[in-house]
């Protein structure tokens, strides 16, 4: 897989507490021609609170069995090969190496079952900002358009004698689109499998099994209507919209040459 991306500079400056300095818009223009790269550059972040539908505090947690790695091991390593523990057919293009605070990366994501548009595209084109990074855990957040407005942070740690890798979301659907989705289910269950494939797949990295456990509390019931304005950067709708238009965009390069 090959990786590359940029932030607004080619160093993206971070806080010495491990927090990303502010950014008003992303910029994700360096990737490989052949990525789908789109509703990444120039587009605002979001938490929670931007977001449209109910609220979720999930946790994907995973308990180390048959091998007892340091914890800070885990994360270096889990930061070092983000995209290697990803669910097939799901894609992360960074700039390479450990994630760093500031780093933007760009997304191209499978629908359910791995489900790629035609000639194997993507279903949705997005990204994420790293937002914090150490050498404890990593956060990123996620741009306007995407299927969620929030942040996940990655963590390992010892308890009992045992160590745990997790992933914890602080999440909401972004528009009303994506919301009907989690209501019928679908949303969560694909949010659900991608997470604790991933950390089923770290565990095998260290050569350990695990019991997985997934814990989901509603934090806030209601929907923000003020937002429901936010499908019109909606990844899914614009990212097919570009799949499309891709005959009339080739068929526009090569008048161009003439």
């Amino acid at each position: 897989m090959s990786e590359n991306s940029t932030s607004e500079n080619s160093h993206p400056k971070k806080r010495v507490d491990g927090w990303a300095a502010p950014v008003s818009r992303l910029n994700a223009d360096s990737v490989p021609g052949d990525v789908t790269n789109i509703n990444v550059t120039g587009r605002h972040i979001t938490t929670a609170l931007q977001g449209f539908g109910q609220m979720w505090q999930k946790t994907y947690r995973i308990r180390f069995e048959g091998a007892h790695p340091d914890p800070r091991e885990v994360v270096r390593v889990w930061k070092e090969e983000f995209p290697s523990f990803w669910p097939k057919g799901n894609y992360f293009y960074s700039k390479g190496g450990p994630m760093q605070p500031g780093d933007v990366a760009v997304l191209n994501l499978s629908g359910p079952g791995g489900i790629n548009a035609p000639g194997g595209k993507p279903l949705i084109s997005t990204g994420i900002l790293v937002v914090y990074a150490d050498d404890d855990s990593f956060s990123f957040v996620t741009p306007e358009g995407h299927i969620l407005a929030g942040m996940n942070t990655f963590s390992a740690y010892e308890e009992n004698g045992a160590v745990y890798a997790q992933v914890q979301a602080l999440i909401r659907a972004s528009d009303p689109l994506y919301e009907i989705l989690f209501r019928l289910g679908l949303g969560n269950k694909m949010e659900d499998d991608f997470w604790m494939e991933t950390i089923k797949n770290l565990a095998t990295r260290f050569g350990a099994n695990g019991t997985r456990t997934l814990t989901r509390v509603c934090v806030d019931s209601g929907v923000q209507w003020s937002k429901a304005k936010n499908i019109w950067h909606n990844a899914a709708i614009r990212t097919t919209l570009h799949h499309i238009a891709s005959p009339v965009r080739w068929v526009l390069r090569k008048v161009g040459g003439k």
